[in-house]
C-alpha cells in the first residue's frame, strides 16, 4: 500500500479568498489550450480563427461550465435537485459532469461558429487535440483534493484517501490522468495536420479528430470506471454499469457515427 501524500488543497489564502490546486490545474489547462490552438491557427494560416480566438474561448468556457453543471444535475442527481431546485446554482458545493461539459462546449462552439461564419468542424479539430492536457491536469487536481477516488483494492499501489474510509483504494484519478490526459494527447496531437492535407482529406476529413476524441475518451473512461468508485446516490445501473460507463458507451457510438458521417459527406479527392 502506498501512502497518500499530505497535500493541502489550498495553495494560499488571503482573507476569504483561497487559491486551490484544483482551480490552478484548470487555469493551466485552459492556458495551454489557448496557446496551442493559437499555434495551430498560425501553422494552418487560419487568420479568421486568430481574430475570433478570444471571443470563442470565452464562449467555450461558458459552455463547458453551464453544460458541466446541467449535466451533473440531469445525469447524476436529478431527484435531489427536483426537491432542492435552488441548489442547482450552488456550484461552490461541487458537482460537474464531464459529459455534460462536452455537450455544453459543442453547443456553444456550434452557435458561435454559425454566428461568426467560422468552420465548426475545423475549429473542433483544432481545439480537441489540446483538450487532453486540461483533462490530465484536472484529474491531478482531483487527486490533490482526495476526491473521485477508486474502489477498494488489495493492490500494492492502493491508497487510503482521507474521505474514502479505512480501506486502500485505487488512485483512479491518476489512471485517468495517464489515459484520458497523457495517452490521449499522444494519440491526437501528432494527427493535427492531417485534415489540412488535401491528399488525406478523404480519410481524415475535418471533424474526424473530434470523432477520434469521442471514441478514445469513451473507451478509456469506460475501462477506468471499473476501478472508480460509483457515485453513491446512483450506484451501478443496467448490467452493473455505472452512469459514467453508460454515458461513455453513448459517447463512443456518437464518435463512430460522426466519423462515418464526415467521411460520407467528404467529396472524393481527384488524383
Amino acid at each position: 500500500m502506498l501512502a497518500y501524500p499530505d497535500i493541502d488543497p489550498v495553495i494560499f489564502a488571503v482573507g476569504p479568498l483561497a487559491v486551490r490546486w484544483y482551480g490552478l490545474m484548470y487555469v493551466l489547462g485552459f492556458t495551454a489550450s489557448y496557446f496551442l490552438v493559437r499555434r495551430q491557427a498560425k501553422q494552418f494560416g487560419w487568420q479568421q480563427l486568430l481574430e475570433q480566438l478570444d471571443n470563442l474561448n470565452l464562449a467555450l468556457i461558458v459552455g463547458v461550465i453551464l453544460g458541466g453543471r446541467i449535466g451533473y444535475v440531469l445525469f447524476y442527481n436529478l431527484t435531489y435537485y427536483l426537491v432542492h431546485p435552488i441548489e442547482v446554482f450552488a456550484t461552490w458545493q461541487g458537482g460537474m459532469s464531464f459529459h455534460g461539459g462536452v455537450i455544453g462546449v459543442l453547443i456553444a462552439g456550434l452557435l458561435f461558429c454559425r454566428r461568426t461564419q467560422l468552420d465548426f468542424w475545423k475549429a473542433a479539430d483544432v481545439y480537441v487535440v489540446t483538450v487532453p492536457i486540461g483533462l490530465g491536469l484536472g484529474r491531478i487536481g482531483n487527486f490533490m483534493n482526495g476526491e473521485l477516488y477508486g474502489r477498494t483494492t488489495e493492490a500494492a499501489w492502493g491508497m487510503i484517501f482521507p474521505l474514502g474510509g479505512s480501506l486502500p483504494r485505487h488512485p483512479s484519478q491518476l489512471y485517468e490522468a495517464l489515459l484520458e490526459g497523457l495517452l490521449l494527447f499522444l494519440i491526437l496531437w501528432p494527427l493535427r495536420a492531417k485534415p489540412w492535407q488535401n491528399s488525406l482529406k478523404r480519410l481524415w476529413p475535418h471533424g474526424s479528430l473530434l470523432a477520434l476524441f469521442l471514441i478514445f475518451y469513451g473507451i478509456f473512461r469506460y475501462l477506468i470506471e471499473f476501478f472508480r468508485e460509483p457515485d453513491p446516490q446512483i450506484g451501478l445501473l443496467f448490467f452493473d454499469m455505472s452512469m459514467g460507463q453508460l454515458l461513455c458507451a453513448a459517447m463512443l457510438c456518437a464518435g463512430i457515427v460522426l466519423y462515418w458521417l464526415r467521411r460520407k459527406h467528404q467529396p472524393t479527392v481527384s488524383r
